[in-house]
């Protein structure tokens, strides 16, 4: 059995992070290995959550799974809460890659132009080393503007204009560059680009008139777990971005749905039966 480890926070109530990567690795037949990185009582889009930083646990809990000798084949990191994680991320690839392992970095750090609150402007530059560790990054497009060392916005017209600075992303180092956000056509969506053999390929919807959260760790999820099981890029991104889609229609449609995250469980059933439906 494939296993990955994921190292992000663990939110109580909130539907991201860990609570939502566990179960979608899972469900793709993956053994999924946490390594959390903080503890919160909520996401921090509520008026009030309690975090507590876990980098301390971090340091002691990764020499124990070197000493047992554990492997891992994906490698997934996502919300670090500091510059001292992301050193301790980028030592944790050094002693954990091998040939054989994928390494993902979703690079969170804010969105709408902004960085997220406790994120200075020298932690895009830090999150850049951690990026040039990585096989594949999945940062939206305030991430990746930043990334960019654009302060905040992207700039794009057209598909060359996208693929353009998809390739100056993979200059930072990984081999594959997914950004998820993307605009045209009055539709959103994700797409990939893979520097080694120039496939550009991207994946738009009809956009949804609302604002969702945890959908950044639902796509990175799915589309990292169908990497690691084998699917193409082009297809692996199709059924991250499809699934992604479901669980915020299933949100809409649902009058109960709380704010605060999206549905994806009333559609899980649905996320294995997407690779054979998508061709």
């Amino acid at each position: 059995m494939k296993r990955i480890i994921t190292l992000q926070d663990i939110t109580c109530v909130g539907k991201c992070a860990l609570t939502v990567a566990l179960p979608v690795i899972s469900s793709f037949g993956i053994e999924a290995c946490p390594l959390p990185t903080a503890l919160l009582s909520t996401h921090t889009a509520f008026k009030s959550f309690k975090i507590f930083d876990l980098h301390n646990n971090m340091q002691e809990i990764i020499p124990e799974l070197k000493n047992q000798g554990f492997s891992f084949d994906g490698i997934y990191s996502a919300y670090l809460g500091s510059k001292e994680q992301i050193q301790t991320v980028c030592d944790f690839i050094d002693d954990f890659k091998t040939d054989n392992t994928l390494v993902l970095v979703d690079p969170v750090m804010g969105d709408n132009g902004k960085l997220y609150s406790g994120f200075d402007i020298e932690f895009p530059k830090e999150m850049q080393k951690l990026c040039k560790k990585a096989d594949i990054i999945v940062p939206n497009v305030t991430e990746a503007s930043f990334l960019l060392n654009k302060g905040g916005k992207l700039f794009y017209s057209n598909l060359d204009g996208l693929m353009l600075q998809m390739q100056r992303l993979c200059d930072l180092g990984p081999k594959i560059c997914v950004l998820t956000g993307v605009e045209l056509n009055k539709k959103v969506g994700s797409a990939i680009y893979d520097k080694t053999t120039g496939e550009f390929y991207c994946y738009l919807k009809e956009k949804i008139d609302r604002t969702f959260h945890g959908t950044g760790d639902l796509f990175a999820s799915v589309l990292f777990s169908a990497l690691i099981k084998g699917f193409s890029n082009k297809k692996a991104l199709q059924i991250a971005v499809e699934f992604t889609y479901r669980a915020m229609k299933a949100t809409v449609e649902n009058k109960d749905a709380s704010w605060y995250g999206v549905d994806f469980e009333t559609v899980l059933p649905q996320l294995i039966s997407l690779s054979t439906e998508i061709t």
